[in-house]
């Protein structure tokens, strides 16, 4: 019948007034290395009759994706894990940047920071373009894959976005890595750094 509450339903973004706010280490910051700046979001991914929650960690250097984690919650624990994944593979970074949405404002994913020494960095609110690397593989991500499929389920989903990040990081040349891939940029990176 298509009937509607009056009222706003609950807004799963917006951080409570006990979170914490950290600036924006970036401006003006020269990127040059790998695991100088990691960035993480969350974006919606739509199965069926409802939304399932992806969080990516983002190496800004390399446009390489460290890890990813799908949840059918905002809960932070999808998050921390993603992070977690990161670090156990690449290690951790010097900076940590994300928006102000309530899972990286809160003290799961501040602690798990600050007790690895990840500075941590927020984007201004509202300011869409300060993480606007993790945006762009949003964006690809959704309209070469994700908005193609009638998603059904999570195992489905789960399939589709590890196939193209797989892609992402694999076979996709990037402009800002002159034309190479995430992988291959990352590979140049560490030989200059062991030549160095």
């Amino acid at each position: 019948m298509g009937l509607q509450a009056i009222e706003k339903g609950p807004n799963k973004s917006k951080k409570p007034p006990e979170h914490r706010m950290f600036p924006c280490l970036l401006k003006n910051l020269p990127i040059t290395r790998l695991s100088q700046v990691w960035c993480s979001d969350i974006t919606y991914i739509p199965v069926e009759n409802v939304f399932l929650y992806l969080v990516a960690i983002m190496d800004w250097a390399a446009r390489k994706v460290s890890a990813w984690r799908l949840s059918n919650t905002l809960d932070v624990s999808f998050c921390i894990e993603a992070l977690e994944k990161a670090i156990a593979k690449y290690g951790k970074s010097e900076i940590k940047n994300t928006d102000q949405r309530c899972q990286y404002t809160g003290s799961g994913w501040i602690t798990t920071l600050t007790k690895t020494d990840i500075k941590i960095s927020m984007d201004g609110r509202g300011r869409y373009r300060d993480n606007i690397f993790i945006g762009r593989l949003w964006r690809s991500l959704k309209q070469e894959a994700v908005y193609l499929h009638k998603i059904t389920d999570g195992f489905q989903a789960k399939r589709i976005i590890d196939d193209r990040i797989g892609f992402y990081n694999s076979e996709r040349p990037h402009t800002a890595l002159d034309k190479q891939t995430p992988d291959i940029g990352c590979y140049t990176q560490a030989k200059i750094r062991k030549a160095a």
